[in-house]
């Protein structure tokens, strides 16, 4: 029999010569006879930014966010998840300005749009902080005067040009010249391509260039995913310089924002008070939350630099640990071209959520993105997609395994070791393999940021499903003597279990699909977790407690075909 789950254990027993692993139990032995109980792993998305309504990109940092949490919570793992928004900053000072609005009230607007939108999607975060709230003021405020009262924030003049878009100062190596509408000659940022101005005042700084050798060998743990990324952040640190940082900006230009303690001239520098986020959802600064970590942030290659450079040297100034993993995405563009207000491409996640689905959206965009790589978004695509791996491959094989035609009695039949056809059994051994090494690719996909290889996996499990009911035709076998009668009931039973496993693997990513499949085989709540879950188990002539278990209720199609008008 095969078993699925989690790696990462502390305990493991045996039967029967099998090994089954139990989940983690979130203590540990501290060493003097005390047991402390485990800070549960923290994921977080980026907080969102208030400036503009949540777009496919926010979308996918939150899916990609939510599948980690989900996965880890399916191998037996205590985990949270953190999203949010970032409600601070010039942008939304100006952005209330122009609309005669507070900015708390605007902030509040758009907040409430990324919750809306989030949770039309099924993204299961366990916390919502918003930068405006009283518990990230009280966290921004005591990093702040730890990093003072730890000697790396002075006082001084800082001149260089400024991003007001990107609300950053540029080295020389962040920009290059560019022309404006007009014709003048104009400095763009290079990641951006939003226009700088030159810009002096007198600003907080932090030690930042002290820290770049503590950064250089947290980079040694290869804490960045995919490679890529991890290649683009040590050629910052080793081959460019890297100046103090300006972490607070004059009052007087910026209001809207956390005042810089025991200085109300100054405001705090929107970055860091949005990256703080992240403690604020662990808890800091309370003492009976215990110490911070460990952290993986998913986040866009966009800002990058924000969270591989600046963050982990702020949490190593403050004498906390630097986040234990940064899964960095690329981009999504629609049709090829980038999306843009003023070409009218920009596509709207809840028109597609009623378009395709809950999950129908959700399969599509982690299936089809490529984290390391700009993914593109089409109509066409995402239909084609949809129906071919949805409707037809796994939504036919679970309709055709448990239709009434081949399946009267409504239940999981039993397994015949005996009746196995000689004709049948390289398909048998193939199908077999399918169940034996998917649970263990999936994992390692999804622990490796790649959950669009995970689901294509999964897919090809299920395909692989569909060639051995087809072939073996069970259907042609009622009638046809007790032996037949014995082998189309293991292929029926065989086709189930291989159902049951792609229904528990796909629960990160399809929940709701997942669901539905789980629910007409007629398993139960408690028994959908990667921890000790026996797959195919009667093929190794261990008792399998689905044998004979009734179906459950037939609910009519698992994902209905999407037709041009619907999908288009």
């Amino acid at each position: 029999m095969w078993w699925a789950g989690s790696r990462r254990v502390l305990r493991s027993t045996q039967r029967s010569g099998l090994i089954q692993l139990s989940g983690g139990s979130g203590v540990t032995d501290s060493g003097d006879g005390e047991v402390k109980r485990l800070r549960p792993h923290l994921f977080t998305t980026p907080i969102f930014y208030v400036n503009a309504a949540p777009h496919l990109g926010h979308v996918y940092s939150a899916l990609q966010a939510d599948v980690q949490h989900r996965y880890a919570a399916l191998c037996g793992r205590e985990t949270w998840l953190s999203t949010g928004t970032d409600e601070h900053g010039m942008k939304v000072q100006q952005a209330a300005l122009a609309q005669g609005a507070a900015p708390h009230s605007l902030c509040s607007s758009v907040s409430m749009q990324f919750r809306s939108v989030f949770d039309a999607l099924g993204i299961s975060y366990t916390d919502f902080v918003r930068t405006s709230e009283p518990r990230h003021h009280l966290a921004v405020t005591r990093f702040w005067e730890t990093l003072a009262q730890r000697g790396y924030i002075y006082k001084g003049n800082y001149q260089g040009w400024y991003s007001t878009s990107d609300e950053a100062f540029l080295s020389e190596g962040q920009m290059a010249e560019s022309t404006d509408p007009s014709g003048n000659k104009i400095r763009v940022s290079v990641e951006s391509g939003h226009q700088v101005h030159w810009m002096s005042e007198e600003n907080y700084m932090f030690r930042l260039s002290s820290l770049q050798p503590a950064l250089l060998r947290w980079l040694q743990e290869d804490p960045i995913c995919p490679a890529p990324f991890l290649r683009v952040v040590r050629r910052w640190l080793e081959e460019e310089e890297l100046p103090d940082l300006s972490i607070s900006r004059q009052r007087e230009r910026l209001s809207w924002g956390i005042p810089v303690p025991n200085d109300p001239s100054h405001t705090v520098y929107v970055w860091l008070d949005a990256l703080v986020n992240y403690l604020t959802a662990a808890g800091y600064p309370d003492p009976s939350t215990g110490p911070w970590g460990p952290s993986t942030h998913l986040l866009g290659k966009d800002i990058l630099r924000f969270h591989a450079v600046y963050w982990p040297a702020f949490l190593l100034a403050a004498g906390l640990p630097p986040p234990q993993k940064l899964l960095v995405h690329s981009h999504w563009t629609c049709e090829g071209v980038k999306m843009s207000k003023s070409l009218r491409n920009v596509v709207d996640p809840m028109e597609c959520v009623r378009r395709y689905t809950r999950d129908g959206l959700r399969y599509f965009l982690l299936r089809h993105g490529a984290p390391e790589r700009d993914s593109d978004f089409s109509h066409q695509t995402a239909r084609s997609l949809l129906n071919a791996e949805l409707a037809d491959a796994l939504g036919g094989l679970l309709n055709r395994c448990t239709a009434p035609a081949i399946n009267p009695a409504q239940h999981w039949p039993r397994y015949h070791p005996t009746s196995v056809p000689p004709s049948a059994h390289a398909e048998l051994q193939g199908l077999l393999g399918v169940a034996q090494e998917l649970p263990a690719e999936v994992e390692t996909r999804v622990r490796n940021f790649q959950v669009n290889k995970a689901l294509e996996a999964v897919d090809g499990g299920v395909r692989r499903t569909n060639a051995f009911f087809h072939s073996q035709a069970p259907w042609k076998l009622r009638g046809g003597g007790a032996e037949q009668e014995a082998w189309a009931d293991s292929v029926l039973y065989l086709t189930l279990e291989a159902l049951r496993l792609f229904g528990t693997l796909l629960q990160p990513a399809v929940p709701g699909l997942a669901h539905a499949i789980l629910m007409r085989l007629g398993v139960d709540p408690w028994e959908r977790t990667l921890v000790g879950n026996w797959f195919v188990a009667a093929t190794q002539g261990e008792g399998c407690k689905f044998q004979g278990r009734p179906l459950g209720q037939d609910r009519g199609l698992l994902f209905p075909r999407l037709d041009e008008q619907r999908g288009a």
